[in-house]
């Protein structure tokens, strides 16, 4: 692996994290974003590497421990909801959810011992999920997972979370809405129209933290015109906070004709913000920058999404 590079993570145990055919988050997600990468013949100009399991230890970074029993009792029965209707269980959940934990950390560790700059995993940004229960088809959180993990084992504590997915990452703001060292900008659906109904933009973080968080909820029907005059002062926050590391939820439902969320943007949006965050990582991160794929229900839309970011991160114009 050559330092400065760009590693993608791919291979059937991220795969497997799906809630059956049929289901907008099911198994074939990844597949679809593999197949275009190789149309692309951008398989060939990233690093591959495979999958890894999380230990227990790693998931209790964030997670509670009675919820992580509960996840793992629901994946010997497969039977009932890990929260009141949303995310069903499956035999097998647990290992499933600790591939895209483990998977996320592994990329941590590749991107902070300087064995690639960048690197994204497509089946990751489990945004919903809360420290003691799951949400929204998210069962670990592995954003809020990476973000105690750079603290705990890296020593990195001013990190950068940039959310584009259509659904606002409610897991993330309010499990670190008082922490000052975590800037967060989320660009969603204004939650009065959509899942979960959060992210208003008077919610900017509380006590000490006041003023590091930015919400920026966008109108049914919004499209590209929009979103970038949204996104140059909000470029403009992440780059005055001079973060050590930044982390990017590129959830692809965000792009028109995705069947369960409301958003008008093309492929350009996800383009563009890999291409300034790695611009701001190299000027404050080292060029620490890691993409996770987060949400998006329409096969074609998540494959151009997450092959846009990659073009971005090699650094090719569209």
């Amino acid at each position: 692996m050559t330092p400065g590079s760009l590693t993608v993570y791919v291979g059937e145990a991220l795969a497997t994290y799906g809630f059956g055919e049929g289901h907008p988050f099911g198994p074939d997600r990844m597949h679809a974003f593999w197949v275009r990468m190789q149309e692309l013949g951008l398989d060939s100009k990233v690093n591959v590497r495979e999958p890894v399991q999380a230990t227990e230890s790693q998931v209790l970074r964030f997670q509670n421990k009675e919820y992580l029993e509960q996840v793992k009792r629901q994946s010997l029965s497969g039977f009932g909801y890990l929260d009141a209707c949303d995310t069903p269980a499956f035999k097998g959940i647990f290992e499933a959810a600790g591939a895209v934990v483990g998977t996320v950390l592994a990329a941590l560790d590749d991107i902070v011992s300087a064995r690639c700059r960048q690197a994204f995993v497509p089946i990751a940004g489990l945004h919903h999920a809360r420290r003691d229960a799951a949400a929204g088809f998210c069962v670990f959180n592995d954003c809020g997972i990476a973000i105690e993990t750079l603290r705990q084992q890296y020593g990195i504590q001013r990190i950068a979370y940039v959310d584009i997915d259509a659904h606002h990452g409610d897991g993330v703001f309010y499990a670190f809405e008082d922490d000052a060292d975590l800037v967060f900008v989320d660009f969603h659906e204004d939650g009065r129209y959509l899942y979960p109904g959060t992210g208003a933009v008077e919610e900017t973080g509380r006590g000490a933290a006041a003023g590091t968080k930015l919400n920026i909820p966008m109108p049914p029907g919004a499209d590209d015109k929009l979103f970038f005059k949204a996104w140059e002062p909000a470029e403009a926050f992440i780059d005055k906070a001079k973060p050590e590391f930044i982390l990017l939820q590129c959830g692809a439902d965000s792009l028109a004709g995705d069947p369960i969320t409301h958003l008008e943007y093309t492929a350009q949006v996800h383009h563009h913000v890999a291409r300034r965050l790695k611009l701001l990582a190299e000027r404050h991160c080292g060029g620490r920058l890691l993409a996770l794929g987060g949400g998006g229900y329409n096969r074609d839309n998540l494959a151009r999404a997450w092959t846009a970011v990659i073009e971005a991160l090699l650094g090719e114009s569209r």
